[in-house]
């Protein structure tokens, strides 16, 4: 089963530039894009998600597909690697249309080309994105909620925690590479953050994640999940919840962000 997407209603393919970058933890950083383009883009869900491209080492400029439609894979994979930009989806942490600004948060990883471009840029370089819509999607009978997910989800997640209504506790099971990127989160009464890390032990990324919730107690009521990660991670914490604990299928979101041994393309 494939996760539920929302779509807006339309969308174009959108150049910003960079106007900061921070790194907040050893292992995440910020960029914050913005430029007037921005006015033709509305972020509608707490885990908005966008493709972000990105100018390859040495590409003195950006180029981005003039398709904005699911066209532009095709468009982008004809054009040579030299002139090629990279294409990774992201998360938007924060959005700020008053300011025409969003702020993207990266997991970096070392030799992945997105946390390269992460160290190297600059202000003034350029950044595109083209909206792919959210997953997120709480039900209105959700008494509580759980929220699953390897360092890739971390964003979605404390954007999901942003608005959060304080009536609705919530539980948040989070898997990191290292326990020097466990940041101090502020959480509402009745909720809960469950930092886990792997601190250099050979584990599948999302291995302990799972393993955190096929041991925990689950909230007695009707709740809503929303899993993102590593793509077995998100499908095993789907079926563990169906299967074992005869959760609805209707109650939980999933989403595959990425895959173990496999690159994304571009």
């Amino acid at each position: 089963m494939m996760p539920k997407v929302q779509l807006p209603g339309s969308r174009t393919m959108i150049t910003l530039e960079v106007r900061r970058r921070e790194f907040v933890t050893p292992g995440f950083a910020s960029v914050t894009l913005g430029g007037p383009a921005l006015r033709d883009f509305t972020a509608v869900g707490n885990d908005q998600a966008v493709r972000l491209f990105i100018p390859r080492e040495g590409q003195g400029a950006l180029r981005m597909p003039t398709v904005s439609n699911e066209a532009w894979i095709a468009q982008l994979m004809l054009v040579p690697k030299s002139a090629r930009p990279w294409v990774r989806n992201l998360t938007i942490r924060r959005a700020r249309p008053v300011d025409d600004e969003i702020d993207i948060e990266f997991a970096l990883h070392a030799g992945a080309p997105m946390s390269d471009w992460v160290h190297r840029t600059e202000v003034g370089d350029p950044a595109g994105i083209f909206d792919i819509g959210t997953t997120y999607r709480l039900p209105e009978h959700a008494q509580e909620q759980l929220l699953v997910g390897d360092e890739s989800a971390l964003p979605a997640i404390l954007s999901i925690l942003d608005t959060t209504p304080p009536t609705l506790a919530t539980h948040v099971y989070v898997e990191v590479a290292s326990a020097a990127d466990i940041r101090p989160v502020e959480t509402l009464a009745g909720s809960r953050i469950h930092w886990l890390s792997r601190d250099g032990q050979d584990l599948r990324p999302g291995a302990m994640a799972l393993d955190a919730v096929r041991r925990a107690p689950l909230p007695p009521g009707r709740f809503y999940t929303w899993v993102a990660g590593e793509s077995r991670l998100a499908t095993a914490v789907r079926r563990h919840l169906v299967n074992d604990r005869e959760v609805p299928k209707r109650d939980i979101s999933f989403a595959g962000y990425w895959r173990l041994g496999r690159s994304s393309p571009g």
